[in-house]
C-alpha cells in the first residue's frame, strides 16, 4: 500500500457535506415551526370550543327563559343577570383593555373561577389572556373571543378560518 495516494477528504468534499447538513436543518427548523404554529392555534381553537359548548347552555336556558317575545330589553338584562352572572360570568365594563377588534355589547368575562365551576380547568391561558363571550339571544348565537388571539384574529370563528399548513 502506497501512503502517497491515501489523501483523505477533499476540500470539496467537506464543503458539499456542511452545504447539504444546512440545508437539511433549515427545512428541519421551518417544519418544527409549522408544527408548533399549527399546535398553538389547535390548542387556542379546542379551548374556544369548550367554552363555546358550555356558554351555549346558558345561552339555551335564557333562551327559554325569555319565551318568544323578545322585546322587553330591560326583561333581557334581567334574564342575562339571573342566568350568566350566576354561573361565574363577569359584565364586562371598562376593567380590562382589550383589542378594537371585539366588540363589547354583551360581553362577558369568563373568570378562572367560572373554568373551574365548569369542570374546564384544564383550559390554559397566556400570559394576559382573557376568554370572553358575547351572547345573542334573539338569534340563539354566541361568540368566543380570546383577548390575545392569534395573528389579530380574536373571535372563534376568525379563528377557525386560518389555513393551518401555510
Amino acid at each position: 500500500m502506497d501512503i502517497k495516494n491515501n489523501k483523505g477528504i477533499t476540500l470539496v468534499a467537506l464543503v458539499t457535506t456542511v452545504v447539504i447538513l444546512l440545508i437539511i436543518a433549515g427545512i428541519s427548523v421551518y417544519s418544527g415551526m409549522g408544527i408548533i404554529r399549527y399546535a398553538k392555534i389547535e390548542e387556542l381553537r379546542t379551548n374556544m370550543l369548550l367554552i363555546k359548548a358550555k356558554g351555549k347552555e346558558y345561552l339555551e336556558v335564557a333562551n327559554f327563559r325569555l319565551g318568544p317575545n323578545q322585546e322587553n330589553e330591560s326583561q333581557i338584562d334581567r334574564i342575562r343577570e339571573e342566568i350568566y352572572l350566576e354561573q361565574g360570568l363577569k359584565k364586562v365594563v371598562n376593567e380590562i383593555t382589550l383589542p378594537s377588534a371585539i366588540p363589547t355589547a354583551n360581553l362577558y368575562l369568563v373568570t378562572n373561577e367560572t373554568l373551574e365551576e365548569w369542570g374546564l380547568s384544564a383550559i390554559s391561558k397566556a400570559e394576559g389572556e382573557e376568554y370572553l363571550i358575547s351572547f345573542d339571544e334573539r338569534n340563539l348565537e354566541l361568540e368566543v373571543y380570546s383577548s390575545v388571539g392569534y395573528d389579530n384574529k380574536y373571535s372563534l370563528t376568525e379563528i377557525e378560518q386560518i389555513e393551518l399548513w401555510n
